[in-house]
């Protein structure tokens, strides 16, 4: 798990004092408080002319409490918050049956260089799919093309794309009978095993017909770890025990050309809708 990170503190910010007044640099605070270099810099740029005094660049009471005023000050108004102008004039827009990418497209052009009557087509999806869950927020989804009461992940579209490296000839179909049989050995099933916020994963592979089961560790649930985690796995075993792999369609297993030419193991993969299909046969 990775570092959670936390404010200054008061004796943080009396070290960057003293530390200053003898003389280090601010890498070398940076080194002493284990903290980054930037954040140690940034907050004495942030802060120096709060000192009122010309031989102390930083005063560590002052630089406090200013940092604590900055937490609790409200931020720059929303450019599109539901009360203003130009969420009136896009909220008419939309009703008129234009998407984000038009409104976005015809502000450009009609003013050019005009940031107050500008919007950007991802602020004005933030802005609706944000608003409080009530009658405004559904009319105003049913004005999009799609009228999805969520927003997809942006990411979803790349994912759909990715779903193209299963080709006619590695469909479970063409898959050898003898598969099914479970009579020769050297035949595989893969899984994904996903962690916590996707930040780990375990490969699994089962043997049809000895069910004996091989694991990889992996740093991640990219294409890429899984090449290198099952490539690994299988390359420990006998080439009479790699013949063929059946897997669902995970994105993971973009490149399973290569993990057939660094394993010689075929990878067939279970019909659309039917992922467990490979499972019951």
């Amino acid at each position: 798990m990775g570092q959670q990170y936390t404010h200054l503190s008061c004796a943080d910010r009396v070290c960057i004092m003293l530390r200053l007044r003898d003389g280090w640099s601010s890498q070398a605070i940076a080194r002493e408080l284990q903290r980054a270099p930037s954040t140690i810099s940034r907050e004495i740029r942030e802060h120096r002319s709060w000192s009122g005094c010309a031989c102390l660049p930083y005063e560590a009471g002052r630089a406090g409490a200013r940092a604590h005023l900055a937490r609790f000050t409200r931020r720059r108004r929303r450019k599109l918050a539901s009360d203003g102008d130009l969420f009136a004039q896009v909220r008419t827009e939309l009703a008129n049956g234009l998407s984000p990418d038009q409104i976005a497209g015809r502000r450009k052009r009609e003013y050019p260089g005009c940031y107050h009557r500008n919007v950007s087509h991802e602020t004005i999806y933030t802005a609706l799919y944000a608003l409080p869950r009530g009658e405004l927020r559904r009319q105003l989804v049913s004005y999009l093309r799609q009228g999805h009461r969520n927003r997809w992940p942006r990411s979803r579209g790349a994912s759909r794309k990715q779903n193209g490296f299963v080709a006619e000839d590695v469909l479970i179909h063409v898959r050898p009978p003898e598969v099914d049989d479970r009579l020769v050995p050297g035949h595989w099933e893969g899984d994904f095993l996903k962690g916590a916020s996707n930040r780990s994963a375990v490969g699994t592979l089962v043997e049809r017909s000895s069910r004996f089961v091989l694991l990889a560790a992996m740093e991640d649930c990219t294409a890429v770890s899984a090449f290198t985690g099952f490539s690994r796995v299988l390359n420990e075993v006998a080439p009479a025990m790699r013949k063929t792999m059946t897997y669902d369609r995970g994105s993971e297993m973009a490149r399973h050309r290569e993990i057939t030419q660094a394993t010689g193991v075929k990878v067939y993969f279970a019909d659309a809708y039917s992922p467990r299909l490979a499972r019951r046969q």
